[in-house]
């Protein structure tokens, strides 16, 4: 249908039929930036498309802040946020494209309905919580979260609108003596030193919009935003009509001082303790097909307002029974009450710093029972987000590594360990390599990328250790061979067996390779000598010697290979994965399987011809590149999660909080969780995941919180 006409005094320029390819079919909203329409896709999905007004298309600022605003978007994307679906900040009329979320905005559904339940306020400070944790573990601070930017989704709050977001690592594109953000929802370092906002300005306002949905108005409310940022740096919140027990939480999170807050993690935690019956855990829902179809609703436009948005409203009487005067900030919670309630089974035995170097001895049991599932804890004191445990699997033992241990082997049938390595003298930030079993050796790299070490896989005994500081962690293991690529792009191959070296010379063509392996013996190194071409190069690793070459269109990279096929994703400039390629070496013919929508950021794992993308926005797609259909589509709920990893009827990821997720290869149901196994490290960046490993029957798999855990794959409704 063409979009609908609205009343008013824009002009007719305003209402343009199409964005890019989607047809808009309803205005939902206007505001001072632009107007927000609901679209489709040629597929159908249903998404809210922004259009910035016309006025502001020929401002170079405005685009330059509009990109910006894209980037944070498309950075955070995920189960808490719109997903970005696609955008163009340099056509005539900017837009930018996001998945529609049916549900009313937090300040509509308490301009119609009052305060929340206190049940309802716990649930969403626990879902806002989670929002801000991911966006911050993105790198992005959102700075302007207030209730109009909250949607309340049938899953969840998502956290909408990043138009004066900044990325810590992007340009700060605020003019000097302009205010930028919304005073009742602002923290005092906005006004103050508003070039030095970090992730605690959002705290500060999840705790002003928790008030304001509890009472309906803001912890500092006046008719002046003058009067308002005055309160907001010197004046105690009133906190009149909080309940209770998430009185102090909230207080908490408006202190003055960034420092005095707590993270989104902590919240989460202190939480979970409010109330014994509460569960912060992310439910996944019913699978839900693209073809389904939502009840009517409506989107609040995101408009920049131009008025306090904390301002008393006629509508807001009901709900609003506050006695009007100031209330002290009550105490602030104690240490003891953020602390994490309940622990993991089992201890890591491992050698303390004064023991010998050699390796440790472990005697286990043989296990006589039925599989039971085990966890085990690998954390390590002072250990980083991002280096949690990783393990590779044999049907001995679990080989795995993690900051401060070399090497260990646990049983894969009880989680005993069997022999432990410290690494003493590991201080490195780095994430710890993952171990490679090769030629019947344990390969593992130290944390700072300086050594090579080959262990016996059974007793831990170092069987060769080599220093490779030149080649800068640029190592790959293929078929028995270690390779190793230099600063001068000489590549440089030694036997895993033994570490000697077996040759050494460049690849034709390339510079600087880095090579992938996906377990047929074939080392495959890809370059893109143009931004329209992707050069991939098959190199024997034995001999070094190139087995073929082939210029195929487009930004590609390989994702896998079996039986005389390579496959490969299509990347976007936005880092989109738009198709899938299936190149058949024999032949040399190249078979294309465009998305029907694209993956953001996708990762991928094929089994027989079936590829499954999995995008950082949790949306998961199965494919078949044999036939180009697509077989089934999901939205996990799931953001920033570790690569699928498939095996029969079942696809396994780890959750970016700890979560192992199951789903049907056949239908894309979903199946089941485990419990969250969130890390210590409140709010850093997690850059990527382990991979679960599925063995028979069992799932093993990794968590931030230096947990490695088994379970039966069989039953995941049970986990």
């Amino acid at each position: 249908m063409p979009p609908q006409r609205s009343t008013g005094t824009e002009s007719e320029a305003e209402h343009p039929r199409y964005a890019g390819q989607y047809l808009l079919e309803t205005r939902l909203g206007s505001g001072g930036m632009g107007i927000v329409h609901l679209a489709r896709s040629a597929s159908g999905l249903r998404l809210a498309v922004k259009i910035v007004h016309a006025e502001f298309s020929q401002d170079p600022e405005f685009r330059g802040r509009f990109r910006q605003e894209i980037a944070a978007a498309r950075r955070v994307s995920g189960a808490f946020t719109a997903p970005v679906v696609d955008a163009d900040p340099e056509a005539e009329r900017p837009w930018m494209a996001t998945l529609f979320i049916p549900g009313p905005t937090l300040a509509e559904h308490v301009k119609r309905n009052g305060a929340l339940s206190t049940d309802r306020l716990r649930h969403l400070m626990a879902g806002l919580a989670e929002g801000l944790r991911d966006i911050h573990r993105a790198g992005v601070v959102h700075r302007d979260l207030k209730p109009s930017n909250v949607l309340l989704a049938e899953d969840g709050p998502k956290i909408i609108d990043f138009g004066i977001s900044r990325p810590a690592d992007s340009e700060l594109r605020t003019e000097t003596g302009k205010l930028i953000g919304t005073p009742p929802f602002m923290a005092p370092e906005q006004f103050s030193r508003p070039r030095h906002v970090g992730p605690a300005a959002d705290v500060f306002a999840l705790g002003s919009v928790i008030v304001h949905a509890a009472t309906g108005s803001g912890p500092f409310d006046s008719d002046s935003p003058y009067l308002v940022a005055y309160q907001v740096v010197h004046d105690e919140p009133d906190l009149t009509g909080v309940p209770e027990e998430l009185l102090d939480l909230v207080a908490r999170c408006l202190a003055k001082e960034p420092e005095d807050r707590p993270t989104p993690d902590e919240l989460m935690t202190a939480l979970r303790s409010v109330s014994a019956s509460y569960d912060t855990r992310t439910f996944i829902p019913e699978q839900r097909t693209d073809s389904e179809k939502s009840g009517p609703s409506r989107l609040e436009p995101r408009p920049r307002h131009e008025r306090p948005e904390g301002a008393e409203d006629p509508t807001h009487a009901a709900a609003r029974k506050r006695s009007g005067r100031r209330r002290h900030l009550p105490a602030l919670v104690t240490a003891a009450g953020l602390a994490v309630v309940g622990g993991v089974v089992g201890a890591f035995g491992l050698p303390g710093g004064s023991q010998s170097p050699a390796a440790e001895h472990h005697t286990a049991p043989p296990s006589r029972n039925a599989f039971r599932p085990w966890s085990l804890d690998l954390k390590a004191s002072g250990s980083k987000a991002g280096n949690q445990p990783q393990c590779t699997y044999t049907p001995r033992a679990l080989l795995c590594v993690r900051p401060g241990v070399l090497a260990a082997a646990i049983d894969p049938d009880d989680g005993k360990v069997l022999w432990s390595r410290s690494d003493t003298g590991d201080t490195s930030t780095y994430a710890t390599p993952a171990p490679v079993l090769s030629d019947g050796l344990l390969l593992v790299g130290s944390r700072d990328g300086h050594r090579l070490t080959a262990l016996d896989p059974g007793t831990g005994a170092t069987r060769w250790s080599r220093d490779v500081t030149r080649y800068d962690g640029h190592i790959t293991h293929v078929a028995g061979m270690v390779l190793l690529t230099g600063p001068d792009s000489e590549v440089t191959a030694l036997s895993a067996a033994t570490g000697e070296e077996k040759w050494r010379h460049s690849v034709p063509g390339v510079k600087l390779p880095q090579f992938h392996s996906f377990g047929d013996g074939v080392a495959y190194v890809v370059s893109t000598p143009t931004a329209a071409e992707t050069l991939v190069t098959a190199v024997d690793p034995q001999t070094g010697a190139t087995t073929w070459q082939r210029t195929l269109d487009g930004e590609l990279s390989v994702v896998a290979a079996h039986d005389g096929t390579v496959w490969l994703a299509s990347v976007t400039i936005d880092q989109y994965t738009d198709a899938v390629l299936r190149y058949d070496v024999t032949n040399r013919r190249t078979h294309r399987i465009a998305l029907r929508i694209p993956q953001a950021q996708a990762q991928v794992a094929v089994r027989g011809d079936v590829a499954y993308l999995l995008g950082n926005d949790g949306s998961l797609v199965a494919v078949n590149t044999k036939t180009s259909k697509q077989l089934w589509r999901v939205e996990t709920s799931i953001s920033k999660a570790s690569a699928p990893t498939v095996a029969g009827r079942r696809l396994y990821l780890t959750a970016v909080d700890g979560r192992l997720i199951a789903v049907d290869t056949g239908k894309g149901a979903l199946l089941g969780q485990t419990e969250a196994r969130p890390g210590s490290d409140r709010g850093s960046l997690i850059s990527a995941l382990p991979a679960p490993v599925a063995a028979g029957t069992h799932v093993y798999a990794t968590s931030p919180d230096g947990t490695l855990f088994a379970v039966d794959g069989r039953d995941p409704s049970g986990w």
